[in-house]
């Protein structure tokens, strides 16, 4: 089924009307959808790269929007909706343990997930069914998001085609050691 979708997806990417189903795929992907919007904006800027930054507020602009719809799931359908969908993705277990002290590190829940490859719409259902504070929430999205897709338009505009293999395979794991370089100043600074 996730194969479908994914194959689906990224044939949107050579329609005449791509720019709108990206957006509906990064609205989407950030409250529901399983696939996420990289794989029909990685072809549509290999294909233009001069729109490049334009295809990135897109998708920022539509990711944003799409976790606010996350946020009101889980604040207002945590129950008959949320909980379904967190537990599509095998995380039911982990949140309930993690409701008690998501407020806390709510923040760095939203920017970690809205960066990396874990699945955005458990963090901005949490961010809801918790109460997380909803400036705080969209600020973080905001600037997870942006990362996120601009980092992919400046490499795919910068280096082309090339970069998408590597994109594809390795976007998470750099993501990954960022934050382990960022945490572990974090720590310097703090503990030395």
């Amino acid at each position: 089924m996730l194969r479908r979708l994914y194959d689906w997806t990224f044939s949107l990417a050579a329609h005449p009307n791509a720019l709108w189903a990206l957006a509906l795929v990064a609205f989407a992907e950030s409250s529901v959808f399983p696939i996420p919007p990289d794989i029909l904006m990685i072809p549509m800027i290999i294909a233009a790269p001069h729109r490049a930054f334009r295809i990135a507020l897109v998708c920022l602009v539509a990711s944003v929007l799409g976790a606010l719809l996350g946020y009101l799931i889980g604040a207002q359908l945590f129950e008959t909706v949320g909980r379904p969908v967190i537990e599509f993705y095998g995380k039911a277990d982990a949140a309930d343990a993690f409701r008690a002290s998501f407020n806390e590190w709510g923040v760095w829940a939203v920017l970690i997930a809205g960066i990396t490859p874990f699945p955005f719409k458990v963090i901005t259902i949490m961010s809801g069914g918790t109460g997380l504070s909803l400036p705080v929430f969209v600020a973080s999205a905001i600037v997870a998001r942006g990362i996120r897709f601009y980092l992919v338009a400046i490499l795919l505009w910068k280096f082309g085609a090339p970069i998408r293999d590597f994109i594809e395979r390795r976007l998470g794991l750099l993501t990954i050691l960022f934050f382990l370089v960022l945490g572990g100043g974090f720590y310097a600074v703090k503990f030395l």
